[in-house]
């Protein structure tokens, strides 16, 4: 089984009383649903699935897979991500790499100061945000960062580099976050 597995989507919820599933899923394409999948739930290994069948129903994926039969079958596959091998991705174009090609970027600001490495790309409430981590020297605190066009100017892969122009005073907020931290967690002397 290939290490690098690329999550397509997550089981919302059961549907229907078969054991059909209701799916958030997060590629453009369908034809993701033809390739080898597998599941996975929270921090277990990833297994294997075959699924059996698949159709949009008021623009949500439903989908039903071997052995979940009944509703009960389908409450346990609640919240599980879905699954495929990232070498059946399609090409990503140049000026829109996948999201998980930007983990590791070194970012920086444009006069060139280091920001820290982009570590994580979350999304909250259909907000992009990146968790960047500060350099070790400035105390590695992690800063949380939207990812607006606005703020993002330049993002080149395979140079290994993002360059972000923040909103004034964000970084600041975050270094001072982190040094009142820091202090507050020094033993009296």
């Amino acid at each position: 089984m290939s290490a690098d597995l690329v999550t397509i989507g997550r089981v919302i919820k059961p549907h229907g009383i078969n054991g059909g599933l209701l799916v958030e899923y997060y590629a453009e394409s369908p034809e993701l649903l033809d390739r080898p999948l597998m599941m996975k739930a929270g921090r277990y290994s990833p297994h294997p699935v075959l699924l059996k069948e698949w159709h949009l129903w008021k623009d949500q994926l439903i989908i039903t897979v071997e052995g979940c039969n009944s509703r009960s079958a389908a409450e346990q596959m609640r919240g599980q991500e879905l699954l495929v091998e990232s070498c059946w991705l399609p090409q990503a174009e140049d000026d829109e790499p996948y999201l998980r090609d930007l983990v590791g970027l070194e970012v920086r600001l444009p006069s060139g100061q280091p920001v820290g490495i982009l570590e994580d790309i979350l999304d909250l409430a259909g907000q992009e945000i990146w968790s960047i981590r500060a350099p070790e020297a400035d105390g590695g605190y992690e800063i949380l960062f939207p990812a607006v066009p606005d703020f993002v100017q330049d993002m080149d892969v395979d140079e290994g580099v993002a360059v972000i122009d923040p909103p004034e005073g964000l970084l600041d907020l975050y270094r001072e976050e982190s040094a009142k931290v820091s202090f507050e967690q020094k033993p009296a002397e």
